[in-house]
């Protein structure tokens, strides 16, 4: 199962548009909301996820999903949160961030010696990670892309991973990218 994590000030085109991509390939992803309210909102839109944080079992987690946007310090902030970014890392288990959110996952000292990519600006808070300017970039265990205009490449970089390059390239095609 995947999770993406949401809270206030998402960046909602990180969310949706990598869900919709996620979704359109066959892929089970969830939403999963960090705080007690399954609303979140974000530029006016407001979202309603499918579960809450304290509701979900993540023992049956494949990947965990970070999106950006102003709320991504909530993630930072959050032990609960930390503290499953470090499960799954230790875990190995697949973590994606876009934007500013690879600046939480950089701050615990995960992509130390990783290439990563992220929102110009946030690359100094990445200790140890070798920054890269591409749209999306895998290394390992990770997946990060640089923003809101590179949430596509981040949702079809992780289609290529789970089902293959045949598989993201025919939804592209799908989906006229």
């Amino acid at each position: 199962m995947i999770y993406m994590l949401l809270t206030d000030g998402f960046e909602d085109i990180e969310a949706l548009e990598t869900l919709d991509i996620l979704r359109r390939a066959g892929l089970t992803a969830k939403t999963v909301g960090i705080k007690s309210e399954k609303a979140v909102s974000s530029h006016n839109v407001t979202v309603l996820c499918d579960q809450l944080f304290e509701d979900t079992d993540f023992s049956d987690m494949t990947m965990l999903i970070l999106p950006g946007g102003p709320g991504h310090t909530a993630f930072s902030d959050s032990e609960k949160v930390t503290d499953l970014i470090n499960s799954a890392y230790e875990k190995g288990i697949l973590i994606g961030a876009i934007c500013a959110s690879p600046s939480v996952i950089g701050k615990l000292g995960l992509l130390k010696g990783k290439r990563f990519t992220c929102f110009p600006g946030f690359e100094d808070m990445v200790k140890g990670g070798i920054y890269s300017p591409e749209k999306a970039v895998k290394d390992g265990q990770f997946i990060t892309a640089r923003g809101a205009g590179a949430a596509s490449d981040f949702g079809f970089e992780i289609v290529k991973h789970f089902k293959g390059e045949l598989i993201a390239n025919e939804l592209k095609k799908q989906m006229q990218y």
